[in-house]
């Protein structure tokens, strides 16, 4: 991050350096030019002043006695030199360097000097020049024309005044930047200060410690990021402390089936039980720790999903509640028949986003459970109905219902009340089912006619579940 704020700010700031640099030097050397035309302009007035007329009014001719030495206060040192020639009013050569290059060009249709000159780069003798053209008007008693003064400066010295003003800006503009680059970086390192301490301090924290992270006076900026992870880390927490309870739970009520079958199998090998009776009390023992590892490994599907939080409807696949009820229904109908219960279904459509496994595991649950504590010859009713978005099913069964004990301890794992009638682990597989799709269960007591619920007039328990249609 550091890195690239740096580079970030940096970059810009260096690009609009390096525009600066280049604007000002070219504005440095437009200023040098015109400091050194207009000497140039001056020197070749200088020249204009000392012509004069001779002849007669019908052929006036120029005429021009200029000493070099009247070139020389326009000199600068020995670095530059001057080049001059005057051409009279009919194009001959009156007087200079007579093989200084002729002018070809034209006036600028607009100039900033009071005169009428012309500024253009040229070569003479072998080295670059620049040149300075005057058309001069010359009035005398033998008449008037006009005259062109052409004045040539060698460029040693403006070149040597440009490297002097781009050596000058490249310092002051390599100064600011580096200023603005200390600047920047401390910047950056005070402001990223707080992300390496928070760094250090995730690092430093043992690997097992999944506490929330303390943030006291971090920027606001940081907050989000630490309420999540912190979100995160007690996600995770609550995962490895379900995870930790799985493995305890399991040796815990795994243990027990497996001594009493190894004390089976000791019986049946040194002739204590007869064989098929030892056959059969294993076989008892098997189904009923097969029951309890397969309800265990339901419960923490089930809880898994619950710590993960509901998946969107996208992301679920749709199915229809009523069918996967009376699958369930049918699947457990000799349990039904052999108890002689007075069976009833009745179901909607109702589409509900959830993997199959878990609506049929949450259904096979409750009615499984009804089936168990309905007497002999009572009766069973499901229904499944919709109530505005949300799908309700009712197992209603007509056995004794919950007492307040186990009100109490209500969907706990191994909270049943009975130990012959199961492991205790169905509702708390409903309980987490119903969690993580979002909706909502509740197990109650149904009194008879009168009202009363003293616990004589209990008519049987309704298990009613309620789930978000898609």
């Amino acid at each position: 991050m550091r890195s690239r704020l740096l580079l970030g700010i940096l970059l810009p700031v260096g690009v609009l350096v390096a525009i600066n640099t280049v604007s000002l030097y070219r504005e440095a050397l437009s200023a040098v030019d015109t400091a050194y035309d207009r000497t140039l302009l001056a020197s070749a007035k200088a020249i204009g002043e000392l012509l004069g007329v001779a002849g007669t009014p019908q052929g006036p001719r120029l005429l021009a006695s200029v000493p070099y030495s009247a070139l020389e206060a326009f000199e600068s040192g020995n670095s530059t030199r001057l080049y001059f020639k005057v051409i009279g009013f009919q194009g001959e050569m009156v007087s200079g360097y007579d093989d200084l290059p002729a002018w070809h060009g034209k006036l600028p249709d607009r100039s900033k000097y009071a005169a009428l000159v012309d500024f253009y780069d040229d070569f003479y003798r072998g080295e670059p020049v620049r040149m300075a053209v005057l058309l001069q008007p010359v009035a005398g008693e033998a008449g008037i024309g006009q005259a062109t003064i052409q004045v040539a400066e060698t460029l040693d010295l403006r070149h040597a005044l440009a490297r002097q003003v781009l050596l000058d800006t490249l310092w002051r503009q390599a100064t600011m930047l580096a200023v603005i680059a200390g600047v920047v970086w401390l910047v950056v390192q005070r402001s990223t200060r707080p992300v390496r301490a928070l760094s250090e301090l995730i690092e430093a924290r043992e690997a097992d410690d999944l506490s929330p992270i303390p943030a006291p006076g971090l920027p606001t900026e940081l907050q989000p990021l630490i309420a999540a992870t912190n979100e995160a880390l007690t996600r995770q927490a609550r995962l490895l402390e379900h995870q930790k309870r799985f493995v305890r739970d399991a040796s815990h009520q795994l243990r027990t089936p497996l001594a009493v079958l190894k004390v089976q199998v000791q019986s049946a090998r040194q002739g204590d039980v007869e064989p098929m009776q030892a056959l059969a009390e294993i076989d008892t023992t098997v189904a009923r720790a097969t029951q309890v590892a397969n309800q265990m490994l339901a419960l923490a599907k089930a809880e898994q999903m619950r710590q993960q939080g509901a998946q969107s409807d996208a992301a679920m696949p749709l199915q229809d509640w009523s069918e996967v009820t009376r699958a369930v229904a049918l699947d457990l109908a000799p349990l039904i028949v052999q108890q002689g219960l007075d069976f009833d279904i009745d179901t909607e459509p109702a589409t509900i986003a959830s993997h199959e496994w878990a609506l049929r595991e949450l259904t096979r649950n409750l009615l499984h459970n009804a089936i168990l504590h309905t007497p002999a010859g009572g009766s069973l009713r499901i229904q499944l109905a919709l109530m505005g978005r949300w799908a309700r099913l009712t197992i209603a069964d007509s056995g004794p219902g919950l007492s307040p004990a186990q009100q109490a301890r209500l969907f706990l794992p191994f909270a049943s009340g009975d130990s012959q009638s199961g492991s205790g682990l169905g509702l708390a597989i409903c309980h987490a089912l119903v969690m993580s799709l979002g909706g909502r269960i509740e197990l109650c007591n149904r009194v008879d006619g009168d009202g009363k619920a003293d616990g004589h007039s209990i008519a049987g328990l309704d298990a009613r579940v309620d789930l978000p249609l898609s």
